[in-house]
């Protein structure tokens, strides 16, 4: 049997005083979801493996969930994403659209499935007010099954209790941790071009992400020119040589780690070196990985600028007793855009009112991190992003905060139902 929405009022106590009166408090009543419901889910999803590439169990899982509930089969798709990222992945987005009960915009409800190779094998226990691993050799995968399972409890809420709302697409993305492929490769049409977007993700719950940095990778090749190191060392063009003046340079030019120029700021790094086979011989190649930051898109060109001039200064540098240098190739990709979301965003709007309709002050930041809602907001799917709880994510001491967690599901009702 079909269980009463719970925002209307029962029929027996319609046409009396008494019952208009209960009628208006039903319907002015907060939704609470139901917190024992969704520890069970987020328990659920805690335990099954699901690295970046392979979400299939758990978008397997949550489909198991949804159908359960009531949702009909013709809501749920998949999308190809998972054909389009570098790495080969099993699964694509899950999506999940309801017509709405009520008129209003398309809101959005978003988390991702993959979790980073530390959680593989986590075994979820429950402490008190916490969640923990219980094999100390993994994290706990929080990040973000928790985040999954805010989402999953708010479209099972709504199916199981008939609640009213207005048009809803529920995403379940995948690989966010190796390059935000997931929001980076869907198609707003597919997710019915919904006008407010919310991204559960990590932290507390009254923190409110409406902007983030740009993130620009770079993979840096040099060749150099081998010859013995003991006989003939003048001979040789060093890789490693070229590198290290490389790096010298920006870090005494103010180029790498804090950047901070003409008021404006970023950051960069190198951040991985993989050079020479031998003591004995002078290093024919080296391959770096680096990366610039900044919220500012034309100050983050200028330090891609200054990592380009500074490896390819250097290469000039570095010369054989017959003249010969070495030569640098750098392949460079935007990772993501810098976004900030202005105050009157109706997704902003529609998340400071929900977080203090739970009895929290909002806080509304901008961060240093590339997020899912960099991605969406390029594809034209304004975002924000709120916590659910995680800390030490990508760590083996990963722990889930119960009552954080409990809170973001109000607030995820709030946000879905438009209460």
């Amino acid at each position: 049997m079909q269980r009463a929405p719970r925002h209307r009022a029962s029929r027996s106590v319609r046409g009396t005083a008494a019952g208009a009166k209960a009628a208006a408090s039903a319907i002015t009543a907060p939704l609470r979801p139901d917190v024992a419901a969704a520890r069970r889910v987020v328990l659920d999803l805690l335990a099954i493996p699901g690295v970046s590439g392979d979400e299939k169990k758990i978008a397997e899982r949550i489909v198991h969930w949804l159908v359960e509930a009531g949702c009909p089969r013709s809501a749920i798709a998949f999308d190809n994403a998972h054909t389009k990222t570098p790495l080969k992945g099993n699964v694509g987005n899950l999506i999940v659209k309801l017509p709405g009960t009520v008129p209003g915009p398309r809101r959005l409800l978003m988390a991702h499935m993959d979790t980073v190779p530390v959680c593989l094998g986590a075994k979820p226990r429950v402490s008190g007010r916490t969640i923990t691993s219980a094999d100390p050799k993994t994290g706990l995968g929080a990040d973000d099954r928790a985040g999954c399972a805010v989402v999953l409890s708010t479209a099972l809420e709504i199916l199981r209790g008939g609640l009213d709302h207005p048009p809803l697409t529920f995403l379940f993305a995948i690989q966010e941790e190796v390059g935000l492929y997931g929001a980076r490769f869907v198609k707003a049409a597919d997710l019915g071009r919904p006008r407010l977007a919310f991204n559960f993700d990590g932290g507390a719950v009254e923190k409110i992400t409406v902007g983030a940095t740009g993130g620009y990778r770079m993979d840096i090749r040099i060749e150099g020119l081998p010859s013995h190191a003991g006989v003939a060392p003048e001979k040789g063009v060093s890789a490693i040589a070229i590198a290290s003046l490389a790096i010298a340079d920006l870090v005494a030019g103010g180029w790498h780690g804090l950047v901070e120029k003409d008021g404006k700021r970023g950051t960069s790094n190198v951040g991985t070196i993989q050079a020479g086979n031998a003591t004995n011989v002078v290093a024919e190649t080296a391959v770096l990985k680096a990366e610039a930051r900044s919220h500012d898109p034309a100050f983050r060109g200028r330090i891609v600028k200054a990592i380009e001039t500074a490896f390819h200064g250097a290469a000039k540098r570095v010369r054989a007793t017959d003249g010969t240098t070495g030569k640098v190739t750098i392949e460079g990709r935007l990772d993501y855009e810098a976004f900030r979301l202005p105050d009157d965003e109706p997704c902003v709007r529609a998340a400071m009112e929900a977080v203090r309709g739970v009895g929290l002050e909002p806080r509304p930041e901008v961060s240093n991190g590339g997020l899912d809602a960099n991605w969406m907001a390029a594809n034209g799917v304004p975002t924000v992003t709120l916590g659910c709880g995680q800390a030490d994510i990508h760590t083996t001491k990963e722990w889930l905060d119960l009552t954080a967690f409990e809170t973001a599901c109000a607030v995820a009702l709030r946000l879905a139902t438009g209460g």
